[in-house]
């Protein structure tokens, strides 16, 4: 098997029990990996539109709205004034704010537990690896 091939066969490999096993964490706070991705964009830049947050998840905006509105049914966001009334701007309620903080410490807990035995200098390069990748496929989709 060629190089690329067995890198993209173990990325797929790796993709499905991450995601199951930080599911099983998410779970122990009542959140899902959906949930979790946009309590993390929100606690990192502030606030975001729907658009801003469908964009950063790859995914179309109706699938944000019924995670974004579940998270306002739980009281974790709040809606904040936009540029204009048609703008729906949110961001991390002071619940919320709590909840990411405790959900962080168990997520940190677990990645740092998968990432045992891998240098921080293996990390770094993998990292880079990664978003080189995403840079690659990102500007496939804009030649379109």
């Amino acid at each position: 098997m060629t190089a690329y091939r067995d890198f993209f066969h173990q990325l797929l490999m790796l993709y499905r029990p991450f995601e199951s096993q930080l599911n099983v964490q998410l779970a122990k706070h009542d959140l899902y990996r959906a949930q979790w991705s946009v309590l993390h964009y929100l606690a990192t830049n502030g606030s975001a539109t729907l658009v801003e947050l469908a964009h950063y998840q790859r995914v179309e905006k109706p699938t944000v709205t019924r995670t974004v509105t579940r998270l306002e049914e739980l009281n974790y966001l709040e809606h904040i004034p936009g540029k204009d009334r048609r703008e729906k701007r949110v961001r991390l309620s002071p619940l919320g704010e709590s909840l990411y903080k405790e959900v962080r410490l168990t997520v940190d807990q677990f990645e740092q537990e998968i990432l045992k035995g891998i240098s921080e200098k293996d990390q770094l390069a993998a990292i880079q690896i990664m978003k080189e990748i995403r840079s690659n496929l990102i500007s496939k989709e804009t030649v379109k």
